[in-house]
């Protein structure tokens, strides 16, 4: 049983977004907020960084080179069932709606559109972590 002045274990969170300036960013916030970051920089490299190192929660991109984000997220979902997903996205040729709308079908629990604030981002990834998948 854990003492009652100790901490509870830190969460992990893998960030999958092609802009390293974004990864950047999202290490810098939720570290802030006491989380482990791990990064990918597209969704080839964070499927297998998950498959290694499974995370408590992903936070993906929807428009990166190479795997894009709603195929990150389904095949997580099809080979994970159980990982909970926040998906970022800032527009692309269809706007920003329609992408976070096609993450939701596919397994997104939490969707933000770019740019979000420091508050939003927090609040969703504590939203999704409380969740029961």
């Amino acid at each position: 049983m854990p003492e009652a002045n100790q901490t509870p274990a830190r969460k992990t969170i893998l960030v999958i977004d092609d802009d390293e300036n974004i990864r950047r960013l999202l290490r810098a916030v939720l570290e802030i907020e006491g989380y482990h970051i791990l990064e990918a920089s597209d969704g080839v490299k964070g499927q297998q960084e998950y498959g290694k190192n499974p995370t408590d929660l992903v936070i993906t991109d929807l428009i990166m080179p190479g795997k894009e984000g709603i195929e990150t997220i389904r095949d997580l979902r099809r080979e994970f069932p159980d990982v909970k997903i926040i998906a970022v996205s800032g527009g692309g040729r269809i706007g920003p709606e329609s992408y976070l709308k096609m993450a939701k079908g596919v397994g997104a629990l939490r969707t933000l559109r770019k740019p979000f604030d420091r508050k939003s981002l927090v609040d969703a990834v504590e939203e999704v972590l409380e969740m029961d998948v």
